[in-house]
């Protein structure tokens, strides 16, 4: 299976510094208005689609990623959440291990699950270690996961787990606050980590402006995930905004 989208990604990072992924949740809007949403995004300097969420409350997930293909041109990922979603439409499914967790079912119990159908579809499986940093609120993927995050102000605890995460051979790494999340993963932190780690590092979670996603590219994030600012204003103007703060 040929690394075409995480080559993709590397080109973006080498390109315009940092990447910007706009993440769709199918629980949010039915796949038409998913489909609008994306196109409005690629239109407005979005680089990746991203699908996924924590709950897949409505039966649409296979769907959306169809519609939405159809729809861009741009890459479109699944962020599978804690559930091992796949989708043949998908170009690629971000293959996360939730390493801040220490429940076995999130390191590597759904994984293998969900690597049969990652074979069977053919879509390239990038190797994610995937960490949720605490927020100041209690998130979905937090109660979910039934998993504690890493403390907002332990930077060593951050580092350990994110070289460890290199060594285990992960393309990338995702930290993550958690949709809707009360504050985002602390610059500071995405400095320290930056310092240690050679991979590329993806920010999501409660970043609600373009100068906060400007700040998580200044303290050396390489891929910036906006989710509910976007969903909730979908606004030309403020993903533009977005693009533009993200890829400065």
């Amino acid at each position: 299976m040929k690394d075409n989208i995480l080559q993709f990604l590397y080109s973006i990072k080498s390109e315009k510094k940092a990447g910007f992924f706009c993440l769709v949740d199918p629980d949010k809007q039915d796949p038409v208005e998913s489909a609008k949403l994306a196109e409005k995004c690629q239109l407005n300097g979005v680089d990746v689609i991203l699908v996924g969420g924590s709950l897949m409350v409505k039966d649409n997930f296979n769907e959306t990623v169809s519609v939405i293909k159809k729809q861009v041109t741009i890459p479109v990922l699944v962020f599978p959440g804690i559930f091992n979603f796949v989708s043949p439409y998908a170009d690629a499914i971000l293959f996360l291990s939730m390493m801040s967790s220490r429940n076995p079912q999130l390191l590597i119990g759904e994984q293998v699950r969900t690597a049969p159908l990652i074979k069977k579809y053919e879509v390239e499986a990038i190797p994610t270690g995937y960490f949720l940093i605490e927020s100041g609120s209690l998130t979905s993927v937090q109660f979910m996961s039934n998993s504690l995050p890493i403390p907002r102000t332990k930077y060593d605890i951050a580092v350990s787990h994110a070289l460890a995460a290199q060594y285990l051979g992960m393309k990338v790494i995702f930290f993550d606050a958690g949709s809707g999340a009360k504050q985002s993963v602390p610059a500071e932190m995405i400095k320290k980590v930056k310092e240690n780690i050679s991979i590329p590092m993806i920010i999501g979670g409660g970043i609600r402006t373009p100068q906060e996603a400007r700040e998580k590219v200044s303290a050396g994030a390489d891929f910036i995930v906006i989710g509910s600012a976007i969903e909730k204003n979908n606004q030309t103007d403020l993903i533009k905004e977005f693009a533009d703060a993200i890829h400065s």
